[in-house]
């Protein structure tokens, strides 16, 4: 069963649907295609994004897992390395840390300890982020981690045509490739071109130009930021927005080629401040666009504690749209 309805040369759907077409499409294209996960199959997927691919592509296909990530990971790079191309599937980024020695120690080390001999072509898919009022243990927004590690990609889709579009340019991959679905996106609803396919994983995206500061952020935080950018312009204040889409490899040259344009940066990131992807970004525009900038870069990012339940709380600890205002008009009001 679908939302889909067709538009002109445009297709209405959710972000859940439209992830769910990726796998469609992905499974039809190559035999050597297939999904595995907890409750993947006849429960439909955590967040129902593979509800009916089980009663059109069968078992075999199709696989539920035991509740153990290391061992179906682990799976996943042996079917990798035997020629198939598996899409595993991870509940929440929290699961992924039980196997996270499958993921850095061997999807992430087999290319080059094998000295080019092997690849990993495996695509893992994980929920992240908080904002539902599930607690500490399934609201963290951990892609950051990952990021850190050589050998692996790691992608962000924030919008319906990156949703659709990512799973393919990763299945082509011959590395592992993360794939991060923020849990608040998969209610989003839009339209996206009928013919939408493969979309670049290399490159940023400019979502809104602007002249006079770089929003800089991914995933879950796209439309707080882009809600802060429309807020911002009735003060007069222009607000670039840029969508990394991937964090690692990060696209130095679109990030740098914003700031450049605006002189003034704010990071926003979901994850923690310490030591976070915000700070890295940080680093880099200071690294080799100093002298470009006209104030320091600031960064809006999650509060330094567990996400909490309570929804005052936790709506307290994550960046927020009114969070992103005030970094920027403490930017514009004390360097403009």
């Amino acid at each position: 069963m679908t939302a889909q309805t067709a538009n002109g040369g445009t297709i209405a759907l959710t972000y859940r649907e439209a992830v769910r077409a990726a796998l469609r499409e992905a499974l039809e294209a190559d035999p050597r295609v297939f999904l595995m996960g907890e409750d993947v199959g006849r429960y439909g997927g955590c967040y129902a994004v593979s509800t009916g691919l089980l009663a059109e592509f069968g078992p075999e296909r199709i696989r539920d897992t035991p509740l153990s990530e290391s061992s179906f990971v682990g799976a996943g790079i042996g079917a990798a390395l035997g020629g198939m191309r598996p899409i595993v599937e991870i509940m929440t980024v929290n699961f992924s840390l039980l196997a996270i020695d499958q993921i850095v120690n061997n999807a992430a080390t087999i290319r080059h300890m094998s000295g080019g001999q092997f690849s990993i072509p495996l695509v893992i898919r994980m929920a992240t982020g908080g904002g539902r009022q599930l607690a500490a243990q399934h609201s963290h927004s951990l892609e950051g981690w990952y990021a850190h590690i050589p050998g692996i990609r790691v992608v962000t889709p924030a919008t319906l045509e990156d949703a659709r579009g990512m799973l393919a340019s990763a299945l082509a991959c011959p590395d592992p490739v993360l794939i991060f679905e923020n849990a608040l996106l998969y209610n989003d609803k839009g339209e996206i071109p009928a013919d939408a396919g493969a979309v670049d994983i290399d490159r940023a995206a400019i979502r809104r130009p602007g002249r006079d500061v770089s929003l800089i952020t991914y995933g879950g935080s796209l439309g707080k930021t882009l809600a802060a950018a429309e807020s911002l312009a009735g003060q007069g204040v222009d607000a670039e927005v840029v969508d990394l889409r991937t964090l690692r490899p990060l696209d130095d040259a679109t990030i740098l080629g914003s700031v450049r344009r605006t002189r003034r940066a704010v990071i926003v990131d979901e994850g923690w401040r310490s030591v976070g992807i915000a700070a890295e970004i940080m680093a880099r525009i200071m690294e080799q666009a100093f002298y470009d900038l006209d104030a320091p870069v600031a960064r809006v990012c999650s509060e330094e504690v567990p996400i909490p339940y309570a929804k005052h709380l936790e709506d307290a600890a994550l960046p927020q749209t009114d969070k992103i205002i005030r970094a920027v008009e403490h930017l514009m009001g004390n360097h403009g």
